[in-house]
């Protein structure tokens, strides 16, 4: 059988010699394709422009640059260009009220007996939704009290305003002074004593004095000069004022809808 021989040209593996238009196939390099019966044989490669080009390097070339130091820039005051800190900069807390401090250490202390009077209700009642409702008062105030902890921590301040080894003084060696709203000795004890309807009454009763009392710290601290100023105290004293306020409201809406035979 008479063969047939193709002349064809490649690049030769040579990218960068090989001349436009890229959408064609570039010939240099004479290679023969003879055509068998059954069978061809390839001798060259077919270079084809346009397909995607693959580069393979060394691992010492592969190394990446070090990523560029972050940027920090101070916002401007309204009207005003931000400024660029050195990357030496440092974050800092802001300025420490006094006021503050007192608030966070007294309202540690106010969410302690609200946890207390909660603690009753399993023993004392089997009311349903004073149940719910003081699940609800118990989690969240706990939940408070540890983030309080921590605020005053990180400050380095003591999470007490007791005289240390005198629970009963404050650091000014003066009698510790119950925070607004908080439950007398006395009260605590008859709500210790009460059970089911009573205990009930005395609790909501109890519990709408005590939220009312938080409220007022919470006004009080905003009343300060140069108080309240902190993000995080901003944030959770008015957080809190809603949330009591919302329950101040539930526990209201209780004590109406008792029984009659409760009420006489």
């Amino acid at each position: 059988m008479q063969k047939r021989e193709l002349a064809v040209t490649t690049c030769a593996g040579q990218i960068s010699s090989c001349p436009p238009p890229w959408n064609s196939f570039v010939f240099r390099q004479t290679r023969k394709f003879r055509f068998a019966k059954g069978s061809i044989a390839l001798y060259s490669i077919l270079l084809v422009a346009g397909a995607p080009l693959v580069f393979f390097s060394s691992p010492a070339r592969a190394q990446q640059t070090a990523p560029a130091a972050p940027v920090i820039v101070q916002p401007g005051a309204p009207g005003k260009p931000s400024k660029t800190l050195p990357p030496s900069t440092k974050a800092s807390l802001p300025p420490l009220s006094q006021a503050d401090v007192e608030f966070m250490q007294g309202m540690i202390m106010h969410h302690a007996q609200a946890v207390e009077m909660t603690a009753l209700i399993s023993s004392h009642t089997d009311n349903k939704d004073l149940h719910s409702l003081g699940a609800r008062i118990s989690r969240s105030q706990s939940d408070e009290i540890n983030f309080m902890k921590r605020w005053l921590a990180v400050r380095g301040q003591p999470i007490s305003m007791a005289m240390p080894g005198m629970p009963d003084m404050d650091r000014s060696g003066r009698p510790m002074a119950l925070m607004p709203g908080m439950l007398s000795p006395e009260q605590m004890e008859a709500l210790r004593k009460a059970k089911g309807s009573e205990f009930d009454h005395l609790f909501l009763t109890g519990m709408i004095q005590h939220h009312n009392g938080a409220l007022t710290m919470v006004k009080d601290l905003f009343d300060t000069a140069g108080a309240g100023q902190d993000a995080d105290i901003f944030n959770f004293a008015t957080d809190a004022d809603n949330t009591q306020r919302a329950e101040i409201r539930i526990m209201h809406t209780m004590l109406e809808n008792k029984p009659s035979e409760e009420k006489r």
